[in-house]
């Protein structure tokens, strides 16, 4: 069972994108935002993220955050999400983003 669950953390592509385009996804259910990021090599890949809470789409661009970016893409309303942007609900439920302690290169994997 341990070695299963370890092989399962193994098979996530967890890699760190710069944020560089945010829209205000007016059709989800959820407040919510389209983001565009830019995993280098990797690519440009889209998100749905639930994220307005503590930040605003100007506060965004340029940040970078941590995602995974090998899940199967999900189309919501009508966006196609191709990646999970990771955070941390707060003790409000308020979700404050997963980021680097300092500037790397776009679609590094985290190790």
């Amino acid at each position: 069972m341990e070695n299963q669950l370890f092989n399962n953390f193994l098979s996530l592509d967890i890699r760190i994108g710069t944020v560089i385009e945010v829209k205000i996804f007016e059709k989800a259910r959820k407040p919510a935002y389209q983001v565009w990021l830019d995993f280098g090599d990797v690519g440009i890949k889209k998100s749905s993220a639930q994220i307005t809470d503590l930040y605003s789409p100007e506060d965004l661009i340029g940040k970078q955050v941590i995602a995974v970016v090998n899940f199967p893409a999900r189309q919501i309303a009508d966006f196609m999400s191709e990646c999970l942007i990771l955070g941390i609900p707060d003790e409000n439920g308020k979700v404050v983003l997963l980021q680097a302690e300092r500037k790397v290169s776009n679609g590094l994997k985290i190790a």
